[in-house]
C-alpha cells in the first residue's frame, strides 16, 4: 500500500499529532498488517462502517481505495444493497452516485495518470537527471469533484486543467484542478462596484501572484482574496497537482479580462 499523506496535507497545521496518527499508525501500521487481513478485506470492512455511519466524503475516498485494492463495481454494489436492509435505505441510496462516480469512465484522467507514472519511472531510474517526482492525481483525497477537462478556457491556460461547477446563479462557484506545472494567464476581474474573487485551496501545492509582487506559495487550507482590478495569476507547482475552489464575488457589471501568459522563464524561477 502506498504511503498515506492525507492527514498531514489536510490536518498537518491544525492537528499535527492527529495527522501523524492517521498517516503513520492507522494507514502505516494497521492497514499494513496484510498477514491478518488483506487490503481488499480491510477496504470492504471500512466501506461498510462508513456507510453505516453516513460518512459520505470518507466513503467516497474509501470506495476509490477499494477499487485500487481490487474490489469490483458489481461487488461494491452488492455490499451496499445488503447493507441497505441493516443500516437504512436512504444511506444506501446516497452511496450509489458515489460508486458511479468512482467506477465511471474517466479516460482523460487515466491518460494523465499513465503519463505521471511514466515520468516518475524515468525519474526514479535516473536520480541525477534533475527531474522531480510528480504527485499523483488526488481524486481519492479531494472532497470535491474533479470535473471535465477545461477546454473552454484552454487558450488562457498553460498546461492541462479540469473544471467542476459547484454552483451557478446567485454566486458562481467552481472547483479547479491544475496538473503539475499548469497555470492560468495573467488576468483581471473587472467590476463597476464590488466583484473580485475568493480562492479556497483544497489540495496540493500551488502559486498565486499579483502584478509587481512576489509569488505566494499556496497549500490546502489557504485562502486568497483577490480584489477587482488586480492583475494576477494562479496555478500548480511544477511537482504537484493543485486544486482550489474559485468563488466569483458579487458586483455590478462584472467581467474577466485575460492578459498574457506566465512565461516559462518566470515560472521556472519559482521554488
Amino acid at each position: 500500500m502506498k504511503k498515506q499523506t492525507a492527514g498531514r496535507e489536510y490536518l498537518g497545521r491544525i492537528a499535527p499529532q492527529f495527522a501523524e496518527l492517521n498517516d503513520d499508525v492507522l494507514f502505516g501500521k494497521v492497514w499494513a498488517r496484510e498477514k491478518e487481513l488483506s487490503l481488499r478485506d480491510r477496504s470492504m470492512i471500512t466501506i461498510a462502517s462508513l456507510l453505516t455511519a453516513g460518512q459520505y466524503p470518507q466513503l467516497k475516498s474509501h470506495l476509490a481505495l477499494g477499487k485500487e485494492h481490487g474490489i469490483q463495481k458489481e461487488e461494491v454494489v452488492e455490499i451496499i444493497t445488503q447493507l441497505a436492509f441493516y443500516c437504512g435505505w436512504p444511506k444506501a441510496w446516497s452511496a450509489f452516485p458515489l460508486i458511479e462516480e468512482i467506477y465511471g469512465e474517466e479516460p482523460a484522467i487515466s491518460e494523465e495518470r499513465t503519463a505521471i507514472a511514466e515520468h516518475n519511472r524515468i525519474t526514479d531510474q535516473n536520480p541525477n537527471s534533475g527531474r522531480k517526482r510528480i504527485t499523483a492525481m488526488p481524486e481519492t483525497l479531494a472532497p470535491f469533484p474533479v470535473g471535465e477537462e477545461n477546454t473552454t478556457y484552454q487558450d488562457h491556460f498553460v498546461g492541462k486543467s479540469y473544471l467542476a461547477t459547484l454552483s451557478l446563479g446567485q454566486m458562481n462557484v467552481f472547483h479547479v484542478s491544475f496538473t503539475p506545472g499548469a497555470r492560468n494567464n495573467w488576468h483581471v476581474h473587472r467590476a463597476d462596484r464590488g466583484g473580485g474573487q475568493l480562492l479556497l485551496c483544497t489540495y496540493g501545492r500551488g502559486w498565486y501572484q499579483e502584478w509587481g509582487k512576489e509569488a505566494r506559495e499556496l497549500h490546502a487550507g489557504d485562502t486568497v482574496f483577490i480584489p477587482a482590478h488586480v492583475k494576477h495569476w494562479h496555478g500548480a507547482a511544477s511537482d504537484s497537482w493543485f486544486q482550489h475552489i474559485a468563488e466569483e464575488l458579487p458586483g455590478e457589471h462584472c467581467s474577466l479580462e485575460w492578459c498574457e501568459a506566465v512565461s516559462d522563464e518566470d515560472y521556472s524561477k519559482l521554488p
